[in-house]
């Protein structure tokens, strides 16, 4: 049974791949970003409620690039892991590298899945129309309190 619509969190500071992200969710209507954040920072106080983001509505997913300013990627998974309310939001790493210990340490550190940016517009592309259906149609998230 197909979800109405993913609310998405994107936590990516290269602007190019953020609007080729955006651009083929749209396209779909499936998967909203409802925020994107350039830095680990930005996004745990999105998360956490805080700040600007006080009566912000919280994701069904995030989307989250490993090599961030002010707080890396795997710095902010383990701080959501680490805090009760935000332990079961899934995770997905969506990254350049392709480095086996950034994968293993994705997993340790309570991601759901480790996607590899494909290098041509095609590629990333399909690959983000595939990671759409598989959370919309697929996969089962968890109820978010909103």
């Amino acid at each position: 049974m197909m979800r109405e619509s993913v609310d998405l969190l994107l936590v990516e500071d290269n602007h190019d791949d953020a609007i080729l992200i955006e651009e083929v969710f749209a396209e779909a209507g499936l998967m909203n970003v409802m925020l994107r954040v350039q830095d680990g920072e930005e996004a745990l106080v999105y998360l956490r409620g805080e700040g600007p983001y006080k009566t912000a509505r919280r994701p069904d997913l995030v989307l989250l690039d490993i090599n961030l300013p002010k707080r890396d990627g795997f710095e902010l998974l383990e701080a959501m892991r680490a805090d009760p309310r935000l332990q079961a939001l899934p995770v997905i790493i969506l990254t350049s590298s392709d480095r086996e210990e950034d994968i293993v340490h994705s997993y340790a550190s309570g991601a759901c899945s480790f996607l590899r940016k494909p290098i041509t517009y095609s590629q990333f592309a399909s690959t983000m129309q595939e990671f759409e259906r598989y959370w919309t149609a697929v996969s089962r998230l968890p109820r978010q309190e909103h």
